[in-house]
């Protein structure tokens, strides 16, 4: 090699084909060595095996002024060429995620390849080595020279064609990036390269774009870097280092002065070790961002696996409530029908106090079933609405006028009032929002030992709000901001001896917000009782 450098002659032709085999080389080497178990990569690492031992031997061929060398350099350079569009085909088809599809022909391509090989030590393939135009030495082309690039080119042309449909049926940015940078490096690769059969097959005309095969693994790394067409910083680091001892050595090995050369080999000692440190320190840094990108997507699965159960769960409690709500209903109904006499009147007092309480159980109860079920509705998606025009005065109203007997019962009273701007029109749901009101009264109910409980409606603005406020427990000011969560009570809601299931509030927050409304709570504190107020759009006369 020292030999070849110290009597070449370094013009444009000569630097091209030098820099093409150290560049090809390095990246051949940095990227097999990252990970050899990839397919990819293997083929990424004979493609460019071939090119650079092209490039090496047609560089010794064109400068040397040896006839024997540039006939071994000549048969060398040819043994990689009839196996480098081979190796770019392999390339293309692990890349693409074809190889299946095209393995039929890709093994038919090696026959052909085989024959070449065989036949490249003779004159039916390369007749001698002669100067031509600016080279000391170029292959003669033999009889068989015409069909071998043919070969050459069509196998680089398929290669392509499926590069193309890939890249344009491809929907994912960076693959199509990718894609397009093969696209690229190709053209310039084989372009550049293969413009030396111009002046082989006595043309006349000398390969100018032969800095283009320089090229490509120029464009091919930038799109390593770019859009990551193999793993990215490992690649990058191992690039940088390799580069740098090559540059190192190569300095050292032309280098006149036995001093010099010294110094080159302790620089390229020092440039080892310090490489070899950083390449581990990059491997080791990027292994723990694979294991936690492996924990994230473990995580989403776990997640995506907790979803999938809570939906079952929705669904299991939707299908559960529904079977519960009958048989309530018929012991809520009969309960209600014998308190009425309709089976004969009760004259026992203990008696009709059991079927009282009763009654008022199971009333509770189907007001936490069916906060239940709109849960699980909720969760699903399925809550249906049939909104009309109504008004809201109506609707707190009847509500009310159902749940006196219940108020009355505890031992409060209850009133309702308006501001005297009505009518109070919203388009909404009724019975969601009989549902609403109700669960705000029950829950003052339950909350509220002795006192009263005032209902009032009024317009503000374009909205209307419904205020119930009580003389109950209260609340604290910790308190109001999780009070329409799922399962939330307030933490002194043991001191009003009930027990809630902490779902009236947060079906009532989903119910109005639905309704392209909000809802909240205010307090002066625990003991001061508390207000809420449900906000609704006005819907126009």
């Amino acid at each position: 090699m020292y030999y070849v450098l110290e009597y070449a002659v370094f013009d444009y032709y000569s630097i091209s084909l030098l820099l093409g085999f150290f560049v090809a080389l390095v990246s051949g080497f940095v990227v097999f060595l990252h990970n050899r178990t990839k397919e990819e990569n293997l083929a990424w690492f004979l493609l460019n095996i071939s090119s650079a031992v092209w490039s090496l031997g047609y560089f010794i061929m064109v400068t040397t002024r040896d006839h024997d060398v540039a006939w071994l350099s000549n048969l060398t350079l040819h043994a990689a060429a009839i196996f480098l569009p081979l190796a770019y085909f392999l390339f293309i088809l692990r890349i693409t995620k074809t190889f299946e599809k095209h393995k039929g022909m890709f093994f038919l391509t090696i026959v052909p390849a085989l024959i070449f090989l065989v036949m490249n030590p003779t004159s039916y393939f390369v007749k001698d080595v002669i100067p031509k135009g600016p080279f000391n030495f170029a292959p003669e082309p033999g009889p068989l020279y015409a069909y071998f690039a043919f070969y050459f080119f069509a196998v680089v042309i398929y290669s392509l064609v499926i590069t193309f449909k890939k890249f344009l049926s491809e929907t994912n940015y960076e693959d199509r990036q990718r894609l397009k940078y093969i696209l690229i490096f190709t053209i310039a690769g084989f372009g550049g390269g293969g413009s030396v059969f111009l002046l082989t097959f006595n043309t006349g005309i000398p390969p100018y774009p032969l800095i283009l095969f320089s090229l490509y693994p120029i464009i091919s790394g930038y799109a390593i870097f770019r859009h990551q067409l193999f793993d990215l910083k490992v690649v990058t680091t191992e690039l940088f280092v390799f580069s740098l001892w090559v540059a190192i050595a190569l300095q050292t090995l032309i280098s006149e002065s036995t001093q010099n050369k010294i110094f080159g080999v302790f620089v390229l000692a020092l440039a080892v070790v310090a490489g070899t440190f950083l390449t581990r320190s990059v491997i080791k840094e990027v292994k723990s961002r694979e294991e936690i990108a492996g924990l994230a997507e473990n995580l989403k699965k776990a997640n995506s696996k907790l979803k999938e159960i809570d939906q079952k769960k929705s669904e299991f409690i939707s299908i559960a409530t529904h079977q519960i709500r009958g048989p309530l209903a018929a012991i809520k109904g009969y309960a209600s029908l014998m308190l009425e006499g309709s089976f004969g009147s009760i004259e026992n007092i203990k008696q009709k106090e059991a079927v009282e309480r009763i009654l008022h159980s199971s009333s509770a109860l189907v007001l936490i079933v069916n906060d239940f079920l709109d849960i699980s509705r909720i969760d699903l998606g399925r809550l249906k609405y049939a909104c009309v025009n109504a008004d809201f005065r109506d609707i707190a109203e009847k509500t009310m006028e159902e749940m006196t007997s219940s108020v009355e019962q505890a031992g409060l009273s209850v009133s309702f009032s308006d501001d005297n701007n009505g009518p109070y029109i919203i388009n909404a749901d009724v019975g969601k929002m009989q549902q609403v009101v109700g669960n705000l009264l029950d829950n003052a109910v339950k909350y509220t030992k002795e006192g009263s409980i005032e209902i009032k409606l009024m317009k503000k603005g374009n909205r209307i709000q419904l205020a119930i406020s009580d003389t109950g427990i209260g609340m604290s000011k910790e308190t109001i901001p999780i009070l329409f969560e799922k399962f939330s009570r307030a933490e002194n809601a043991s001191t009003a001896n009930v027990m809630g299931s902490g779902l009236g509030l947060y079906v009532v927050r989903q119910l109005v917000e639905d309704h392209r409304g909000r809802v909240w709570a205010t307090s002066d504190g625990e003991g001061k009782g508390s207000t809420f107020i449900v906000e609704l759009p006005v819907v126009g006369k």
